[in-house]
C-alpha cells in the first residue's frame, strides 16, 4: 500500500489552520456528496475527502501523521517493505486518538473500515486500543445535503418541507439508514449556493456530546420565465408591436409576488432591457431586476386583425427589416 497525502486530498497546505481545513472539507463535501454530486467518481472521492478530514481535523491524529510523514521525508521509509509502506511498531506512542472516528459514520473505533487500508494500518488498532481505556466523547459530525427552492420561494422565504435519508445509530450501536422529514425555515433572499445551517441536525454525538449540524446548499429550480445572475434577476417581458413602437405602461408581476407598473419607451426593440433598480435579491448591495423585451405578434385570425396588418404594411413600405443583411434580392 502507498503512503497517502491527506493535505493534497483536501487541497490545503501543510500549515493550514483548523478553519482552513474545515472550509476545504465543506467545499469538497458539497462537490462530491452523493446527494449533490453528479460526477462519476463522487462516492470514491467523498471517501477520500472524509478520510483526510478525519485525520487533519484531529490535533493528535494530525500530529502523529505529520511526524510519520517527516520521518519518511528525512530518510528511509519506516516500515517499508517489498509491498510498499507499513507503519513501524510503536509509531503512535505519545499521541491520543480519543477524538477519532470516521466522518462517514460515527461508529467509534470500527470506523476505519469505512476508509482505506492505509488509514486502518495507522489509526485502527491504536484507536481501538485507546478506546478500550475510556468512554469516547465526541461531538457528532456535520452533514451536507441540497435543497431545491423555486425563485419566488427563495425571495420571499418561508417554510420548506425536506425529506432526507440519514445515518443513525440504533440502541445496539449499529448504523442504520432512516428517512427524516424536516421543516426548514428559508430566510428571505437566500441565493444559489448559499448554505442554510440547521444546528444539531447532523449525526449524533457520543458520550453526551451534542449532535453535529446539517448544512443545506440552496439550489434554485430552473424556470424559463427568469434567470438568476448573482444578485440580479432577468425576466422576459412580452410586449405588442404597438406597445414597443408607441410606448406604453404595462403591469408586471415580479417573482417575489409584487406587481409594478413599468414604462416601455417608444421605439423599443426586442432585446432591450429595462432596469428595476434594487428589486432583485436583497443584501448590502441589492440586486436589480432586468426586463428583457420580446415582441409578441397578435395573430391575424380575424378580418379586423388582417385589415390592421394590411394597413400597417401599406404605411411602412419604406421600412426594410432585412436592410442590415445586404442588398435586396
Amino acid at each position: 500500500m502507498d503512503f497517502k497525502d491527506y493535505y493534497s486530498a483536501l487541497g490545503v497546505a501543510k500549515a493550514a489552520s483548523e478553519d482552513e481545513v474545515r472550509k476545504a472539507y465543506r467545499k469538497l463535501a458539497r462537490r462530491y456528496h452523493p446527494d449533490v454530486s453528479k460526477e462519476a467518481d463522487a462516492e470514491a472521492r467523498m471517501r477520500e475527502v472524509n478520510e483526510a478530514y478525519d485525520v487533519l481535523r484531529d490535533k493528535d491524529k494530525r500530529a502523529a501523521y505529520d511526524a510519520l510523514a517527516e520521518q519518511m521525508a528525512n530518510g528511509p521509509q519506516p516500515g517499508a517493505t517489498g509491498q510498499g509502506f507499513s507503519p513501524p511498531p510503536g509509531w503512535d506512542q505519545g499521541f491520543d486518538f480519543r477524538r477519532g472516528g470516521g466522518t462517514a459514520s460515527p461508529g467509534g473505533p470500527a470506523d476505519d473500515a469505512d476508509f482505506s487500508e492505509f488509514f486502518s494500518s495507522l489509526f485502527g488498532a491504536a484507536q481501538r486500543r485507546q478506546t478500550q481505556q475510556r468512554t469516547a466523547r465526541m461531538r457528532g459530525d456535520d452533514q451536507h445535503a441540497a435543497i431545491d427552492i423555486d425563485l419566488p420561494g427563495a425571495l420571499r422565504g418561508g417554510t420548506h418541507t425536506l425529506q432526507l435519508q440519514a445515518l443513525e445509530i440504533d440502541a445496539q450501536g449499529e448504523p442504520k439508514v432512516v428517512q427524516r422529514t424536516l421543516e426548514v425555515r428559508i430566510p428571505p433572499g437566500v441565493r444559489p449556493g448559499q448554505l442554510i445551517r440547521l444546528a444539531g441536525q447532523g449525526l449524533p454525538g457520543h458520550g453526551g456530546e451534542p449532535a453535529g449540524d446539517l448544512f443545506l446548499e440552496v439550489r434554485i429550480v430552473p424556470d424559463a420565465r427568469w434567470r438568476v445572475q448573482g444578485h440580479d434577476i432577468t425576466m422576459r417581458l412580452p410586449v405588442t408591436p404597438s406597445e414597443a413602437a408607441l410606448g406604453a405602461q404595462v403591469r408586471v408581476a415580479l417573482p417575489n409576488g409584487d406587481a409594478v407598473e413599468v414604462g416601455v419607451p417608444a421605439g423599443s426593440r426586442a432585446g432591450r432591457k429595462l432596469r428595476l433598480k434594487e428589486r432583485g435579491f436583497p443584501g448590502k448591495q441589492p440586486g436589480h431586476v432586468y426586463l428583457e423585451l420580446e415582441i409578441a405578434l397578435p395573430p391575424a385570425d380575424s378580418a379586423a386583425a388582417r385589415a390592421a396588418y394590411e394597413a400597417l404594411a401599406q404605411a411602412s413600405t419604406a421600412f426594410d427589416p432585412r436592410a442590415s443583411m445586404g442588398e435586396r434580392a
